[in-house]
């Protein structure tokens, strides 16, 4: 048994939940120093807690187990014709197709049954299903369109606006402005995310276009992809100096930890070179999983409670 859940973490690469997660519990600190939501007036009780960081932990995980598996699920002939991705769980053998069906199904549910813990707030039940949609399409995306990345990008950025909707409740209707810290969170997410999966996927351009399917190396070719991958990390940096105007709470540590995380970037982008990708993974994993979590700890302190 341990064995065989072994094989569904390594599947689903359970590890990368770490890219989405800390931005959603930034937004849940945000949320609620920010005050003025139905949650906040409660958090003076530590146990108030509980019960939307429980919701938004089961959200979290189902929501990528039933994506990722999704994704390995759809892609799993691409996969076994790319050496690269040969030796997949899928392609190889290790486990069945009738397996990760299932998988996808008990996630679906569960994250649906996730979304009751916020009630009687009936927005995170009613965008539910809108939700997994688009998660689950991302699958299909690189089959008609070169903005795969943008996609997958926008997936990931959902994580803190939908976790603000969780939290705040009904204020997000009555007062669209409530929204902004989460929207400029999540569009900071959504750019950083398209810009590592651009350079992630630079390894398969030469695959992806000779077998027709569509990504921003394929069609624009190595080099422009990585200047692209840069702009849109540019961008990245832009909204999170921008976040500390809708959030006036941040403060020195939070500028310490953006400088931080550009130091990061720029050396993400140092690594990788059109005539040598060879170092797409450190690039990929090692500044990639170590930004979320910076910036987290960073907002953790800063905020004033």
């Amino acid at each position: 048994m341990a064995a065989t859940l072994r094989t569904y973490l390594e599947l689903v690469r359970f590890s990368h939940t770490i890219f989405a997660l800390p931005f959603a519990i930034m937004a849940v600190l945000i949320a609620f120093a920010s005050g003025g939501g139905p949650s906040s007036a409660t958090m003076t009780a530590p146990l108030s807690w509980i019960r939307p960081l429980l919701g938004i932990l089961i959200c979290m995980v189902t929501a990528r187990t039933a994506a990722m598996a999704f994704n390995r699920l759809v892609d799993r002939t691409i996969d076994a014709a790319n050496p690269r991705t040969a030796s997949r769980h899928l392609p190889r053998g290790a486990v069945g197709a009738t397996e990760v069906l299932g998988l996808i199904t008990l996630s679906c549910v569960g994250f649906v049954a996730g979304t009751l813990l916020f009630l009687p707030n009936w927005l995170p039940v009613a965008l539910s299903v809108p939700v997994l949609a688009w998660l689950l399409g991302y699958s299909y995306a690189k089959r008609f369109t070169m903005f795969a990345h943008v996609w997958l990008g926008v997936a990931l950025g959902l994580a803190p606006v939908a976790t603000w909707i969780a939290v705040r409740g009904l204020i997000v209707l009555e007062n669209p402005a409530d929204l902004w810290p989460a929207t400029i969170l999540g569009l900071a997410v959504t750019v950083w995310v398209a810009g590592f999966d651009t350079i992630y996927a630079c390894q398969d351009a030469q695959f992806d276009a000779a077998h027709g399917l569509q990504s921003i190396p394929a069609r624009l070719g190595v080099p422009r992809a990585l200047t692209l991958a840069a702009i849109l990390h540019g961008l990245t940096l832009l909204l999170l100096a921008l976040l500390p105007l809708v959030v006036p709470q941040l403060g020195a540590i939070y500028w310490l930890a953006l400088a931080a995380i550009t130091a990061l970037l720029i050396w993400e982008h140092s690594i990788v070179r059109p005539d040598d990708l060879s170092r797409v993974n450190e690039a990929f994993f090692n500044a990639n999983a170590v930004i979320g979590v910076v910036l987290l700890a960073a907002i953790a302190a800063d905020l004033r409670w």
